[in-house]
């Protein structure tokens, strides 16, 4: 299913959507993790935000319980590219349906490289996820 997100400054960025669907907004932040897209996904800080994944590849090890860290999580989640067969011997459940069952929107397939920079380039950006 097509989705996009739309920043303050204009631009629009077109991919596909994962997770819950929906429309939601926020500021923009980025998270230049290898790993641990769950616990940053639940991370206080980012709670209400639209969050930039920089790492290309985000899901091959899925979400497992343990791991759970907060009730409060990002609105939305932007990656380069999303795999929705992870493989770990502690996967729970998928990624798109762990941001499912608590309502993030996903967008994948997107030049995540070009928005970091634009993030970088304007701190404080605010977007809007349409899926």
């Amino acid at each position: 299913m097509k989705a996009c997100l739309k920043l303050d400054n204009g631009e629009i960025f077109e991919g596909e959507s994962f997770g819950a669907k929906g429309r939601v907004s926020g500021e923009l932040v980025c998270s230049t993790n290898m790993t641990g897209f769950q616990e940053s996904l639940t991370n206080r800080n980012y709670s209400g935000k639209l969050l930039l994944q920089t790492f290309p590849l985000v899901g091959n090890v899925g979400v497992n319980k343990e791991d759970d860290m907060s009730s409060e999580h990002a609105s939305g989640l932007i990656v380069r590219e999303y795999c929705d067969q992870p493989s770990n011997f502690r996967c729970d459940n998928t990624l798109g349906a762990f941001m499912n069952e608590r309502g993030i929107v996903g967008l994948q397939g997107i030049d995540t490289r070009r928005l970091a920079h634009i993030l970088r380039e304007n701190p404080g950006i605010c977007g809007e996820i349409y899926s």
